[in-house]
């Protein structure tokens, strides 16, 4: 081969003699019976592998946003050809024309969030979906796609109306380890979570999903008690998290009480961090949510109780970097939202919302900081 790439490198043929020519095409021939054997061999290969094998490396390579490396892995195995076309027991479609409808499902979700094609959507590092009318399958498809979008950065999706918005349990249910890489803004506002939703947010951060999630927004996402007791302890083990949004949803003092919780007594938590010399000094265990600067519980249903222990969680230490609490709008009488702030010196109330955003944006960069 490397007299032939020698021969490719020098002149263009229409400078050749009808001899360098000659030897030319000889040498390209031989070019390609080395390269088919070499095929036939790897082929060969392929095939000795049991058909259980063959179908989990065609299950890994499977890409909805780009089929072509396990179409060409089934044509080149003559044991998956068929397999793999076969419509199986218990099964609809084959393998084959069921990653073909997930790879239009995926065009199609691109050209709805304003992406132009599917490599587009893979290369993606933001995607802000606003007023679109996303139904909870649009979602499921776009939780089955957070594999192979190891470039997105800032995922948000807004709906015009609660009541009309669609499942976002569809998104998150699905997400599994390392899912979702890059993503640090992640925001769904009239998105409808529940409890369910919830429950399944925190089991795929736990299962490892949104490594790097710093700012999360869940806004009018009926979120009630049930869901955030689920969803606190994983947003606990988020050391990065340092915005948090869940105005606008039903949960009232039980919720927040399990979002502000002292760590546990007998064990850290998995993002704690140990201070001391390592040797005589004991280790001193940080509070969780350590970076939180800005909090929003906004029309959440937290009464003078949920404040009052609010108020003396902030005097024992918790939340040590709290900047910003917008307790507007809360069932609580204003004493007792005075009180809160008053436990946290420095504490900023909400404030109109073009500043309000100006500092929004200015915290974050702080926080990447």
């Amino acid at each position: 081969m490397n007299s032939l790439a020698t021969l490719l490198s020098e002149r263009p043929p229409q400078q050749l003699s009808a001899t360098e020519l000659r030897s030319r095409i000889a040498l390209l021939e031989d070019a390609a019976r080395d390269c088919r054997a070499e095929l036939e061999s790897r082929t060969s290969r392929l095939d000795a592998l049991p058909n259980e094998i063959q179908q989990v490396i065609f299950g890994q390579l499977c890409n909805a946003l780009d089929p072509r490396s396990a179409v060409a892995y089934s044509s080149a195995s003559k044991g998956l050809r068929e397999p793999l076309q076969r419509v199986g027991e218990g099964a609809s479609k084959s393998p084959l024309q069921q990653l073909k409808e997930e790879n239009a499902a995926a065009a199609a979700l691109g050209v709805k969030v304003g992406v132009r094609s599917c490599k587009a959507l893979s290369e993606a590092r933001e995607v802000w979906c606003l007023n679109k009318g996303l139904s909870s399958t649009d979602l499921a498809t776009l939780g089955k796609l957070s594999p192979v979008l190891p470039a997105l950065d800032d995922l948000r999706l807004v709906e015009r109306s609660a009541s009309t918005g669609p499942d976002g349990g569809q998104l998150v249910e699905g997400l599994g380890v390392g899912a979702l890489p890059a993503v640090t803004y992640f925001v769904l506002y009239n998105v409808c979570m529940g409890d369910a939703g919830a429950s399944a947010l925190a089991a795929a951060l736990d299962r490892g999903a949104l490594p790097r999630l710093e700012y999360l927004a869940l806004m009018n996402a009926a979120i009630g008690d049930a869901g955030l007791l689920a969803l606190a302890p994983a947003l606990q083990r988020r050391p990065a998290l340092w915005m948090l949004d869940l105005e606008g949803n039903p949960f009232g003092d039980e919720g927040l009480a399990a979002l502000v919780a002292s760590p546990p007594a007998d064990a850290p938590p998995p993002q704690a961090e140990v201070l001391g010399d390592g040797c005589d000094t004991p280790p001193i265990w940080v509070e969780v949510l350590a970076k939180l600067k800005w909090l929003f519980l906004y029309e959440s249903q937290i009464t003078g109780a949920g404040c009052a222990h609010l108020a003396s969680r902030l005097r024992s230490g918790a939340l040590p970097a709290l900047w910003r609490l917008d307790l507007q709008g809360i069932p609580a009488s204003g004493a007792a939202i005075d009180a809160v702030y008053e436990a946290r010196p420095g504490l900023h109330r909400p404030i109109d919302p073009d500043q309000e955003q100006d500092e929004v944006g200015e915290a974050g960069e702080e926080g990447e900081a």
